[in-house]
């Protein structure tokens, strides 16, 4: 594949079309990646405001716990929201 939105984007050699199936996956892998990204980021930023007092150049016993708690926290809710986002989603597509 060349770069950008050349004719072999879709992968099929078909004289420049697009395959729409590939470029849906290719966009709905970016989102995913996207989202990760995201729930690292405030992730590290909630758990930093909270466990580091003073930055420095390394971490203390203490900060380290605490950052390993909160992370795992962080992680736990994230997926309990998320195991129930999605089962209310299915719900709701059940009943259309």
């Amino acid at each position: 594949m060349e770069g950008g939105f050349g004719s072999d984007f879709g992968g099929s050699g078909g004289g420049g079309k697009l395959d729409p199936g590939l470029i849906m996956e290719q966009v709905k892998v970016q989102i995913a990646v996207a989202n990760a990204q995201e729930l690292l980021q405030r992730m590290t930023d909630k758990c930093f405001r909270k466990c580091i007092g003073k930055p420095g150049g390394s971490l203390d016993n203490s900060e380290q716990k605490c950052i390993a708690m909160c992370m795992d926290r962080y992680m736990d809710a994230w997926n309990t929201v998320s195991r129930a986002y999605n089962s209310r989603l299915q719900r709701e597509r059940a009943n259309m």
